[in-house]
């Protein structure tokens, strides 16, 4: 039984060592990772904790076991150790049980407050605020002062504090970007926020850090952190209305000429768009510079230009959009999308012209 006893703590330490691990090799979302302001403030805190925590626990054992050792060692006659020996334990005890421990205790306490002040969401911003609002199973991103609206992806520039301003459509979720910021929750009905800067570009994972339903799995999200002159030219090309294709010609065809690929291409694309408008995706979703002007679900406006389809689950290429669009609940159930009936010439036209919307 001792033998038993003395292993869980050795065994308890080598999983803590393999758990840490694993969340440090996970690149996508590792808060061992931070390349964010705010984010590197909290783990200075973290490591501090951390470190502070294992040296008290080091030196906690070292004197458990010096104790046991010595006293092993005592020959069992009970002598005294000398005059001014309870004098020194009782000072020893007063230092290591009293003393020490406040000192570490106000010292974790003003770096706390620090880091309080650090990634305080109410700090000035440059002048760029994102609106971001949570649904179930997705995200809304907004840039109010260009009019536009996109999905799943937050876009912003290097070297820039950019404030997000936070709320919900239906029940509590929280924004966090793991190398970038601590989490934010977003309330119905209440206005949160939070800022995110940075100086490497890239893309950073992000994931809902609130229990909000059978999907809080799947609610994901990317950060995509540009130099200045790509953002602008992202945010530019995003304030542009969705592609109109050319119309589908009408009459009998000439059988004296035949279609280029370029020209059958853009047929079916205008099919496909007829397509869009005379089902039920119009009542749900917005397609800038056409009629379609739905708010339950994701803008679609430039839906070819994302990474990813439903919120960070599939990557965003035609097999998974045809996959999405006939039975989006056998990927990802309980979400607010049915499913939609389609002909396979009809399918085939619709995902024609959702692949041309860049």
């Amino acid at each position: 039984m001792t033998g038993r006893r003395t292993s869980l703590p050795v065994i308890a330490a080598a999983a803590g060592a393999v758990l840490l691990g694993g969340c440090a090799a996970a690149e996508e979302q590792s808060p061992l990772n931070p390349v964010g302001r705010s984010a590197e403030a909290i783990d200075v805190h973290w490591q501090t904790m951390l470190w502070t925590g294992t040296a008290v626990w080091v030196i906690v054992v070292a004197m458990m076991v010096a104790t046991l050792v010595r006293r092993r060692r005592k020959d069992g006659t009970g002598e005294s150790r000398g005059e001014g020996g309870g004098g020194r334990a009782i000072l020893f005890v007063a230092l290591a049980g009293a003393v020490i421990p406040a000192v570490i205790i106000v010292g974790i306490t003003v770096q706390s407050v620090w880091v309080l002040q650090e990634t305080d969401p109410g700090q000035e911003v440059d002048g760029r605020t994102i609106t971001v609002t949570g649904h179930q199973y997705w995200w809304e991103v907004e840039y109010p002062e260009h009019g536009v609206v996109t999905a799943n992806e937050i876009h912003i520039p290097t070297g820039e504090r950019v404030r997000l301003e936070l709320t919900s459509d239906d029940v509590v979720h929280s924004v966090w970007v793991p190398e970038l910021s601590g989490k934010t929750d977003m309330v119905p009905g209440r206005a949160t926020s939070m800022w995110l800067e940075t100086d490497e570009p890239g893309t950073y994972w992000g994931q809902c850090a609130e229990y909000c339903g059978m999907q809080h799995a799947l609610m994901r999200f990317i950060v995509v952190v540009h130099e200045p002159a790509e953002f602008e030219g992202w945010l530019a090309a995003q304030g542009q209305p969705g592609a109109e294709p050319a119309a589908v010609p009408s009459g009998e065809p000439d059988v004296s000429t035949q279609d280029t690929p370029a020209e059958q291409d853009s047929e079916l694309v205008a099919r496909g768009r007829e397509v869009f408008m005379s089902s039920s995706c119009v009542y749900c979703h917005a397609i800038s510079g056409t009629e379609a002007q739905g708010r339950e679900g994701p803008d679609l406006t430039h839906l070819a230009s994302r990474d990813t389809l439903a919120a960070g689950t599939l990557p965003n290429n035609p097999g998974n959009l045809a996959a999405w669009v006939v039975d989006p609940q056998a990927i990802k159930p309980g979400n607010e999308m049915p499913g939609t009936d389609l002909a396979g010439d009809e399918l085939q036209a619709l995902l024609a012209y959702l692949e041309s919307l860049e």
